[in-house]
């Protein structure tokens, strides 16, 4: 499947899950960091599958990227990402936090900086990847397009109740979800955003 070549306006329900849901799922391999973007579920859903992995002995620090505030706290999606975790008994020493970025763009392009400071790119032969699972084909590749090439990636998405592969398209909140995260990635991809890397093997 080539993303480029993909008209959203025409995708099926069965092209769709393929498309978001499609690529290969979570290798069992150890990394260096397990990367975290944020979003208003996050402190919810992906924290504690970051935390479960933490604790797999999977990779000996956490990044929680996302400067977006959610409510009337302003206090940014990284922070409180850390707040839930060191809840759940992880050292603040293991916890990286990059707080300024607005977006999944944003979120990769900002963390280099934070991860050269902690590990030293060129040390780093793999991160772990946390997100929704319909939004980890825009997170993978923005890694691919902007982290250095020598990187390679672990796959490890979390579902929340309502955008599963198997049933986003029950209910008008997943359907939205699904068909605004494939027009992004279309988008982005025949913009020349992101690249086309493999997604499906």
């Amino acid at each position: 499947m080539k993303i480029s070549q993909l008209d959203p306006a025409t995708l099926t329900d069965e092209q769709l899950t393929t498309l978001l849901y499609g690529y290969k799922k979570d290798d069992g391999k150890s990394g260096d960091c397990i990367f975290v973007p944020g979003s208003s579920k996050a402190v919810e859903y992906r924290v504690p599958k970051a935390v479960d992995l933490y604790k797999q002995g999977r990779a000996r620090k956490l990044l929680f990227s996302g400067g977006v505030s959610w409510d009337e706290t302003k206090t940014p999606e990284a922070v409180l990402m850390k707040a839930k975790a060191l809840s759940l008994g992880i050292a603040a020493k293991d916890i990286l936090v990059e707080d300024r970025s607005l977006h999944t763009k944003e979120n990769v392009l900002a963390s280099l900086l934070v991860l050269d400071r902690a590990i030293d790119l060129h040390r780093i032969k793999r991160l772990l990847l946390v997100t929704a699972s319909y939004h980890m084909p825009r997170v993978y590749l923005m890694m691919r397009t902007y982290m250095p090439s020598w990187i390679e990636y672990s796959l490890c998405p979390v579902d929340d109740k309502t955008t599963t592969a198997e049933n986003w398209h029950l209910s008008p909140f997943g359907r939205k979800r699904v068909e605004t995260e494939a027009r992004k990635l279309i988008s982005y991809v025949q913009q020349g955003i992101i690249q086309e890397f493999p997604l499906y093997r």
